[in-house]
């Protein structure tokens, strides 16, 4: 199995460290308890009790998570401690996920207007466990909600963290194509024969890139081209760590390169390290093939 240690007592003593520790820190709820999410719950369940409507109505217990969700963000008070937990099962090879059950336990009505805070705990991490979906870890985690201060109800919440039994081929994944339409063809064109394409308007000589359909500068609709030297130097650059994206292998360099012509271009780094990128570094064009249909512009840095 991928990343899985000799040692299973040893990673598990791991996992039961994180036993204890906040999973959320202090959390408040989005919006006060409300009469309108009330009537959506009720809607959508089919639930006509009385209870639920009218100036001494109660929101539906059922509703106790409903009041702490952030929606489609990531939870700004999720802890690192969690973080750290869920990565140490991935790179274990555990990394499929299923969510198998939840309790709650109310300890109070909550009513409109009451205003909702939490905070989470992992509260345990089980052994290892054999499933028909594959072995993995059972992580529950243990809400406690709080209305105006006090605490109204609990909810425990429990994942499958597995390793899937068995795991789908995947193709290999392609770099992105270009878009390319009738107003950069022509760059392209050129790329594919290994030329690097500037447009020049013929109107006043002014370089320009990206292509465009006319001159910013006097707003003539012809033009012609020149291509680049291939010498230029990073005007600034990022790292990309995170988030890895399909086809790509983070840490890498992207730069703004600022092209002997004058003009600016957006590419990859390529040839040192990333660390080694330095703004005003010289840097070479070259063309490099990704696959049977893609060849892209990029550069090389040079460091003397």
């Amino acid at each position: 199995m991928r990343g899985e240690p000799e040692d299973h007592e040893e990673f598990e003593a791991r996992l039961k460290a994180y036993e204890g520790l906040p999973a959320a820190d202090t959390g408040i709820g989005r919006d006060p308890v409300n009469e309108p999410m009330i009537r959506h719950w009720c809607e959508a369940m089919g639930d006509t009790s009385p209870a639920y409507t009218g100036p001494d109505a109660i929101a539906p217990p059922t509703m106790l998570q409903a009041w702490t969700m952030a929606g489609l963000h990531r939870r700004p008070e999720r802890t690192a401690a969690y973080d750290r937990l869920l990565t140490l099962l991935d790179a274990s090879g555990h990394d499929a996920v299923v969510a198998t059950d939840c309790e709650q336990e109310y300890l109070r009505p909550l009513r409109p207007g009451d205003r909702i805070t939490f905070d989470s705990v992992i509260e345990s991490v089980s052994g290892r466990k054999t499933t028909k979906l594959g072995a993995g870890y059972f992580v529950t985690t243990r809400t406690d909600v709080r209305a105006d201060g006090e605490l109204a109800g609990t909810h425990r919440f429990r994942i499958l963290k597995y390793a899937p039994v068995h795991r789908p081929s995947k193709p290999a994944e392609r770099r992105p194509r270009p878009v390319v339409n009738r107003d950069n063809a022509g760059f392209w064109e050129g790329v594919a024969r290994h030329e690097l394409l500037i447009q020049r308007c013929t109107a006043c000589a002014a370089l320009r890139f990206p292509w465009l359909p006319g001159c910013n500068g006097c707003g003539s609709p012809d033009w012609d081209t020149v291509e680049a030297s291939g010498e230029g130097t990073v005007y600034s650059y990022v790292v990309l760590h995170h988030p890895p994206f399909p086809a790509f292998d983070p840490p890498y360099a992207v730069g703004l390169i600022e092209l002997a012509e004058g003009v600016r271009i957006v590419s990859n780094v390529v040839g040192l390290p990333y660390e080694q990128v330095r703004i005003g570094m010289p840097v070479r064009l070259e063309f490099r093939r990704y696959d049977d249909e893609l060849v892209l512009p990029v550069f090389q840095g040079v460091t003397s």
